[in-house]
């Protein structure tokens, strides 16, 4: 597989293909056809070459007409099957809980929080700006009615169902530019028309139609730079790689995942660049300053371009969101004082020491807590501990809850502020109790140090060292003082260096610990989850200057350093996905399509909405993926045993074209073996999409090719007959004992099967479809016997009893 290439026989003359294939020449012409035209008839014939052109030209014109209106009536197929019933339900559904909210928080100008990039979310934004909606109704609960709370739901669900329209027809013209018959071109796209995943996913206020849109036109803007390969630099060349990477970029600026559609145009991209290094390629060599622009070139429009506009939609993210809102507490406090309303700004309030305070873990939200009750002898493990006081990590409000503040060295008075980089200890207001950390493991993880707390006497005797930690404000400057709520901080042990942390992962503390969350030593002082933060200071008297609050401006911050903070928090929530979800699914399942997901249900009228594919496009999709890599498999097998079973063209089609759809599969799936996050069905329909592209061109492949032996058997007559005979003579003995009325009766018989072939694939997507159909548009109501005849497989459908 070396480049998107797309060679091979079409039924009609045809442009230039993906591959470079030139434009096929009309079957009389044979003196051109051979190699072998005659220099001495060359002027005679120039008229007759000119007007044959001509007809061949209107013959390409006209054979297109078929291809046009296919994709006229597939396109009206997609709006139909999209729009569809659209209204229904006027609840919320799955995860519109989740856009459908971003959506109004961008209307309101309030910052929220989310793991994917903007671009997606944007654009639902948009199509409630356009309506005129204001965004008061943020989505809440699967369920609520957008009709008494007078959402212009319609116009936010007809944002994805345009996009996955249009997606149906860039799958047929992906097809059609890469030089593939009419029923391939079909096939490939009515397994996306008449798919029920993909109709379902994108009639709802969900990112995954921006994203399959924009990979489809990716692929299609590479296969139209490729194909003016031999125009460098021409504005047509230009257009297309910008357009390129423009979709690329809209791909990743809706989800990380589009990282996989980079990689799947960087390899062919890169496999050309190689080509065209060669000193010894056919067209001819390229100098050294020549390849330097072609790599400049490739740089700037798949590179450079797409990373500015990826850039650019996180400036319009910050540039609207500029109030404060319930994404606050991920980010640092320099970054929520730019802010306008932020609640952390206005009631921050300075510590002094001896204040008592009450510590938050920023992750888990739990409070830095201790009780009278000790860490057992011996842990499950036989390990023994310290059995010193209990700290532990305890998620409500409590006295217990409460740590005075002490500086390590002494001071006289009250009323001296605590700042960055000091030393300070901890006593435990109920207890009477200091706070240290030892060497000694902790409950749950050996590696790890355990926090107890000791008396005075030991604290301030010989375990005084121990009780000492290093208060770090996070981006703080020396000296900066101590502030609740504005200061996030590590605490840091200063004999032993470990960090004080707890973590979300961590299973809770046996009955001993009263399944509370364990507090423990952190080597490793980089990781976020070492940050905590002080709620308050209670007690402090109303007329107490520190509660005097002067008004303050949003504070500004580059926007570079607010895009890197936001990117840090965006890639550790995504990799924290990690919790179990009952509709959660492994890769492995993906392609068999051995579950679905609940999207919504009423019970009253018994209608569902579950989202699944159309079984028989996907096992039918999946299969010809393995027939594709078994065909390979036999190529090379019969080229290593000296059987060359295909010509050169239907081999160059075959592993250059097909083989880039195949890349695109395995470039989409693939990589989500490696995934730790909680995975979904609608993961896979990027790939699912590349699937198609792969039947289609399989269909061909197996369906519409010339037998290899009839040409070597027309070619070793042809040049029996040159021997003996004049140029006129060989032409007539060549045409007779080729079998050109064979080839081309067997080139009919072939695409009146590849019709076949793609006409009853077509009637069974199209009963699947059907089949499937209420479950994908929530109506009509199924009875029982009804829904378990869609249990095909393992299919954990609702009203099944």
């Amino acid at each position: 597989m070396a480049t998107p290439q797309a060679q091979g026989v079409r039924q009609r003359p045809q442009k230039e293909t993906a591959g470079g294939g030139s434009m096929k020449k009309p079957r009389n012409d044979i003196d051109s056809s051979s190699g072998d035209a005659n220099p001495m008839n060359m002027n005679a014939n120039v008229a007759e070459t000119v007007e044959k052109a001509k007809q061949a030209g209107k013959e390409v014109a006209q054979k297109d007409w078929d291809y046009k209106l296919a994709l006229t009536v597939i396109t009206v197929l997609a709006f139909v099957t999209r729009f569809w019933g659209i209204s229904h339900p006027n609840q919320v559904v799955f995860d519109e809980v989740h856009f459908g909210k971003f959506a109004s928080y961008y209307l309101q100008r309030t910052y929220f929080f989310d793991v994917h990039p903007p671009f997606g979310k944007l654009l639902f934004a948009f199509a409630g700006w356009l309506v005129g909606y204001d965004g008061a109704f943020l989505f809440e609960n699967i369920g609520d009615s957008y009709i008494s709370n007078k959402v212009p739901y319609v116009a936010y669900r007809s944002m994805p169902a345009l996009m996955g329209s249009l997606t149906v027809s860039t799958v047929f013209w992906i097809m059609w530019e890469s030089g593939y018959s009419l029923p391939a071109c079909i096939v490939a796209a009515s397994i996306v028309l008449f798919d029920n995943a993909h109709i379902g996913q994108t009639r709802l206020i969900l990112l995954d139609a921006t994203l399959v849109l924009f990979m489809a036109l990716s692929v299609l803007s590479y296969i139209r730079f490729y194909k003016l390969r031999h125009q460098p630099f021409t504005r047509k060349w230009w257009k297309w790689l910008l357009l390129t990477g423009i979709s690329m970029s809209c791909v990743i600026s809706t989800k990380y995942v589009g990282a996989f559609t980079f990689f799947s145009i960087g390899v062919p991209v890169i496999i050309d660049l190689w080509d065209l290094l060669d000193i010894n390629r056919k067209q001819g060599a390229l100098s050294l300053p020549d390849f330097c622009k072609h790599l400049g070139a490739r740089i700037l429009g798949l590179i450079v371009v797409p990373f500015l506009m990826y850039l650019f939609w996180f400036q319009v993210h910050f540039a609207i969101l500029s109030r404060s809102g319930p994404g606050d507490d991920f980010m640092t406090p320099e970054f929520q004082e730019t802010l306008s309303d932020n609640l952390m700004t206005q009631s921050a309030v300075g510590i002094d020491y001896f204040d008592n305070i009450a510590m938050r873990h920023k992750e888990t939200k739990v409070y830095l807590h201790s009780h009278v009750d000790q860490y057992p002898l011996r842990y499950d493990d036989g390990r023994i501990s310290s059995q010193g006081q209990q700290v532990t990590g305890y998620p409500h409000n409590d006295t217990n809850n409460l740590w005075q503040i002490i500086p390590a060295a002494a001071m006289e008075g009250l009323g001296h502020r605590v700042k960055n980089g000091d030393l300070v200890r901890f006593r435990h207001l109920v207890t009477d109790m200091w706070l240290l950390t030892h060497d000694v493991a902790s409950p749950s993880m050996p590696t790890n140090q355990e926090f107890t707390a000791v008396s005075v006497e030991d604290a301030n005797g010989p375990r005084y060292n121990d009780t000492l930690f290093e208060l770090r404000i996070e981006n703080g400057k020396p000296g900066q003082e101590f502030k609740t709520m504005a200061s996030h901080f590590k605490l840091v042990h200063v004999p032993t260096k470990v960090a004080l942390w707890t973590h979300h992962t961590m299973a809770p503390l046996p009955e001993w610990g009263y399944k509370q969350a364990e507090i423990n030593g952190n080597k490793n002082l980089l990781q976020t989850s070492n940050i905590w933060y002080v709620e308050e200071v209670p007690g402090l008297a109303p007329e107490s200057p520190r509660l005097i609050k002067e008004e303050k401006k949003p504070k500004t911050m580059p926007f570079l350093k607010k895009y890197f903070e936001l990117q840090r928090a965006m890639f550790f929530h995504n990799n924290a996905l990690t919790s179990s979800h009952p509709y959660a699914s492994f890769p492995l399942q993906w392609p068999f399509l051995l579950r679905g997901v609940s999207f919504w249900t009423e019970n009253d009228t018994r209608q569902q909405i579950y989202f699944l594919g159309n079984p028989v496009g996907w096992w039918f999709a999946s299969s010809i993926l393995a027939v594709f890599a078994g065909i390979l498999l036999a190529d090379q097998v019969s080229v290593r045993r000296g059987v060359d079973a295909l010509d050169t063209r239907t081999r160059s089609r075959l592993y250059n074209s097909t083989g880039f759809f195949f890349l695109l599969w395995a470039a989409h799936y693939l990589p989500f073996f490696i995934m730790g996050r909680q995975l979904f069905l609608h993961h896979y329909l990027p790939a699912h999409l590349a699937s198609a592209l792969v039947a289609g061109a399989v269909v061909e492949f197996v369906f519409n090719i010339e037998p290899p032996e009839l040409a070597t058997f027309a070619e070793a007559q042809l040049g029996e007959a040159k021997k003996g005979s004049t140029r006129s003579q060989a032409q007539q003995s060549g045409e007779r004992l080729t079998g050109r009325p064979i080839r081309e009766r067997i080139a009919g018989q072939s695409l009146l099967a590849t019709w076949a072939a793609a006409g009853v694939v077509v009637a069974v997507l199209m009963w699947g479809f059907w089949f499937f159909a209420p479950l994908t548009y929530g109506r009509p109501g199924l009875g029982v016997e009804q829904v378990q005849a869609r249990k095909w497989l393992n299919y954990d459908l609702h009203f099944a009893k």
